[in-house]
């Protein structure tokens, strides 16, 4: 859980990020930018890790979680950018 965690504390600052500096209508653009960098951050960070037994539920675990964080901020956002008149 030690490369695993930290990995969820990036999406979710970066969520914070987005929702403090980014304007409204511009919110879903960068979900997909957030999980590609929770992507690298991933392998980046299993790449220091020594033990070779897990590599794939580590990995899982820090996508299947970042997944999940930004379907939560995607119900918080959306709304939002919506009303700010962003399109699909």
């Amino acid at each position: 859980m030690r490369s695993v965690v930290p990995v969820w504390i990036l999406a979710v600052l970066a969520v914070i990020a987005v929702g403090v500096f980014v304007s409204p209508g511009s919110y879903l653009v960068f979900m997909p930018v957030i999980l590609g960098l929770a992507l690298l951050v991933t392998f980046g960070v299993q790449m220091l890790v020594p033990v070779r037994k897990g590599y794939v539920n580590r990995v899982s675990a820090s996508l299947g979680g970042t997944v999940v964080i930004l379907a939560l901020a995607t119900v918080v956002l959306a709304p939002l950018a919506f009303a700010a008149g962003a399109k699909l």
